[in-house]
Formats: structure tokens, sequence, C-alpha cells
């Protein structure tokens, strides 16, 4: 059974206050057209969880600069003007966490553990309010697993049940992010029949994949 759906109908899905993770590096993996069409339905009070929040007006950047977002999970937020004044006026709230650490929460959140053990941040600010413990004379703070309502990712290619590909760094987050949340929604470049993405390049299993945005026509 195929997964392709409308992009309006699936965004439509989804709420506001919803918490969602968003792949991509800069904008690079970046589900764009989804990014986008909740800036056209204009939802509001968003939690995003991502690496970064882009530039001003670019991918993620364009739900900061519609002032769609409540929180901001992310690793950093430096190249995004509008993130940081949003910050500086109270108007949005950031929760700064170290890439690797983010990466590993969202991966802990996929794959049902109860938590990272890491020793980045001890020490420094990070490790403020977080239980550390002492593993082989070293100390290590517990960080808890990342989980959204939906994921938001990009492919290269998907086929009709939802298999998908990557190219190159654009991997990045996605293939993370589709194993945590309740409900995955995939764009991809192109959408081809089941058989044309070898079994050994599929990285995320359609089976992790509840929507496929349909490929649309573009007017002008």
């Amino acid at each position: 059974m195929s997964k392709v759906i409308r992009l309006a109908d699936v965004v439509e899905t989804i709420p506001d206050g919803a918490t969602l993770m968003i792949g991509g590096f800069l904008a690079v993996g970046a589900p764009l057209r989804l990014i986008g069409e909740l800036v056209r339905q204009g939802r509001k009070d968003l939690t995003i969880i991502v690496n970064d929040t882009n530039r001003a007006g670019l991918g993620v950047g364009r739900l900061i600069a519609a002032r769609a977002v409540r929180k901001v999970v992310a690793s950093h937020v430096g190249t995004n003007a509008d993130t940081q004044r949003q910050l500086l006026a109270g108007e949005i709230e950031v929760e700064l966490v170290p890439q690797g650490t983010l990466a590993e929460r969202i991966r802990a959140g996929g794959v049902g553990l109860g938590g990272i053990l890491t020793p980045t941040g001890v020490g420094t600010l990070v490790e403020d309010g977080k239980p550390v413990i002492e593993v082989g004379g070293r100390r290590f703070l517990l960080e808890t697993p990342l989980r959204a309502d939906f994921a938001l990712i990009a492919a290269k290619h998907a086929d009709h049940k939802g298999n998908l590909d990557y190219a190159l760094t654009a991997r990045n987050f996605n293939p993370l992010m589709a194993m945590a949340a309740d409900t995955v929604i995939a764009e991809a470049q192109d959408i081809v029949p089941v058989g044309c993405i070898p079994p050994d390049q599929i990285v995320t299993p359609g089976v992790l994949v509840d929507h496929l945005v349909a490929k649309e026509q573009s007017h002008g």
C-alpha cells in the first residue's frame, strides 16, 4: 500500500504546539517543502529539535522568522540572527545541547534507552541540574532521551512503501530522527517504484515511515 500523501493534507495533521524533529545541517538534508507548508498554514507554538536553526529565511529559519516556534533544542543558533534576537527578547526558549550529545539523545529515544552517559559538559554550565555518575573513576553526565510527536525528514529517493536512501552528508540527522518520533513524515527528491532502491542502499526502512509527501507540480 502506497504511503504517498498530498503535502497540504499531511501538514494539516500537525497541530499547534507539537514537538517536531526536523532533519538537516544548515539546511542540507532539510525537508524544505514541509517547512514551507508549516509556514503557509500558520502553525504556532512549536517545539523543534534540530541541529541548528539555519540562516534567516532559509530552511528552519523560515519557521523562526514566522514566529512559529516556542522552543528550540539545538546544538547551536549562531548562524541565525532572528533566533538570537527572539532569544534575547524572551520570545523564544533555546536549549543548547552539544552536537554529539544531541545525536546520541535522539538515538537513545529511537532505540528505547533510558539515557546516555557522556563526559561532554562535565565541569561546565551543561552539568547544572543533571545527574553525575562515576564509572571507572571518571565522571559522566546522564543525558535523557529525546523523542518527538513528528519527525520531518528529507531523503534522496523513496519508494511507495516509504523505503529511503540519502545523498552524502544530507544523511546527517535524518535516519536517527526517523526512529525517534511517533509519526514520521518524509519528503524525497524522487519517488521511485518499489525495487528500484537496492536493498543494501536503504538506510531508513519503510516500516518506520508513516507518510511520504507526494511530488506535486510547481507553478511559477
